[in-house]
């Protein structure tokens, strides 16, 4: 059994639309059919957090063992340019 339904489209696109169900053949109804079918029938994509997982190389750096020698390092790194990224001349 079929539903009756009803849509308002704007003209450019019902242009289009009557255009392509043309060019495919088939009525403007069959047309809207087939793109509802085809939107439903693909699964939805939900997202995975898998996708920010292994997206570089750390270089073998470990910040949650080595945090300390990097804030370290940082710190010696800063005094010996200065606040403004200039070396200290003596």
């Amino acid at each position: 059994m079929m539903a009756r339904s009803q849509i308002t489209l704007d003209a450019e696109q019902h242009k289009r639309a009557r255009e392509r169900a043309a060019a495919l053949g088939i009525s403007l109804a069959e047309y809207f059919r087939r793109l509802v079918a085809r939107d439903i029938a693909q699964p939805r994509r939900t997202g995975s957090p898998v996708g920010v997982f292994d997206l570089g190389d750390s270089g073998g750096s470990d910040v949650a063992l080595q945090k300390d020698e990097y804030i370290g390092a940082a710190i010696a790194a800063r005094r010996l340019t200065g606040r403004r990224g200039r070396r200290k001349t003596a």
